[in-house]
């Protein structure tokens, strides 16, 4: 009978643990970018392909870096909140197109309306796999000296925004240079 209890304890004690794990939010899986500095890239910008964005053009602004694509159902769902923000000025919103077509990221933006102060184009995702992207849209707020301060998975709705990135916002803002 003893032989039979080990096994059985095993799996039970294994079930816990996929139940838990099933029950977990992969929305609050913590970046391991945040507190570290963004990672270094330079790609060519979405509307000009002669013109470069790096991760310099963040130095010396709270922003936020927004990961989306035409293809991502989510980003529709976010995009009226950004153009919204975009329109107040509080910050300054970057972009990076992720794994998209240029005339379809075009195209996307110009019958949505473009939030962005500059794009970086990402066809192949490689600066999105630096940022540890795994899916669109994620937004990642930078203080001045280009740390990654917060990242969120998923759209920005006024309420995130209200209740965790207007505070850090605030908090950021008021710090020296």
């Amino acid at each position: 009978m003893a032989r039979y209890l080990i096994p059985l304890a095993v799996f039970l004690v294994l079930v816990v643990f996929f139940w838990m794990g099933l029950s977990l939010d992969p929305r609050h899986v913590p970046s391991p970018l945040v507190d570290k500095p963004s990672p270094a890239f330079e790609v060519a910008r979405l509307r000009d392909a002669n013109q470069r964005f790096s991760d310099q053009d963040f130095k010396g602004k709270v922003s936020l870096f927004n990961v989306f694509a035409s293809w991502c159902v989510a980003c529709r769902q976010e995009h009226p909140f950004l153009m919204q923000l975009s329109r107040t000025g509080t910050i300054p919103i970057f972009g990076l197109n992720y794994k998209d077509e240029r005339g379809d990221a075009l195209s996307w933006l110009a019958t949505h309306g473009d939030p962005y102060s500059a794009i970086a184009y990402d066809l192949d995702g490689r600066v999105g796999l630096d940022w540890g992207v795994y899916g669109v849209p994620e937004t990642f707020l930078i203080d001045k000296k280009g740390i990654i301060r917060h990242k969120h998975v998923g759209p920005i709705s006024p309420q995130v925004w209200a209740e965790t990135i207007q505070p850090l916002i605030d908090k950021l803002q008021k710090e020296p240079s």
